[in-house]
């Protein structure tokens, strides 16, 4: 199964500030998220942030925040997105069946997001190069559970050659940058 630009959302999970200088490899998860968010706007997919309880963590780091001008931000304070009240009908309204989902940290909240969002009948797709915990083994014991769980394991690259499904188009050119 291929990710469908016309049927995807980019969801995009908890990299905040005081929260980053935790995870492991943080620099690469921020920089692959970034590129998905800006392919996202040219691309014109559906993007969401989520914000675990800013007050204490703080908001998404500023590079997240810059890339994000399309995207819709909310704050929670569930681990998983898709138990705070009314984010499962905002994802919604974006009429998408599957789920580019990033962040931090994988074991917690991005677990328990796509847990949350497969049992709502989401196709989720878990960017491994753009999510991390404090410790690559939280990470990987994540990702090997989403996998069994049915999640898809994708990479930055492989979501934005989906998305653009064939080169030599203008939108190729344009996206050009991200992918080199």
């Amino acid at each position: 199964m291929l990710i469908a630009r016309d049927n995807s959302l980019l969801l995009i999970v908890d990299i905040q500030e005081k929260l980053a200088p935790a995870i492991h490899d943080a620099d690469t998860v921020a920089t692959n998220s970034v590129r998905l968010l800006r392919a996202s706007a040219q691309l014109a997919v559906p993007a969401f942030v989520s914000e675990q309880y800013v007050r204490g963590l703080g908001p998404s780091l500023a590079a997240i925040r810059e890339a994000a001008g399309h995207a819709r931000f909310f704050e929670k304070t569930h681990f998983s997105c898709a138990a705070e009240p009314g984010v499962l009908d905002l994802l919604r309204t974006a009429d998408r069946r599957q789920v580019i989902l990033t962040g931090t940290e994988t074991h917690v909240c991005v677990l328990q997001t796509a847990c949350g969002l497969l049992e709502a009948g989401f196709q989720v797709f878990l960017v491994a190069d753009a999510s991390s915990s404090r410790t690559p083994a939280s990470h990987n014991a994540a990702v090997e559970r989403l996998r069994a769980l049915g999640a898809q394991v994708v990479t930055t690259e492989m979501v934005l050659f989906e998305w653009l499904h064939r080169a030599g188009t203008d939108e190729f050119r344009a996206l050009l940058p991200l992918i080199k």
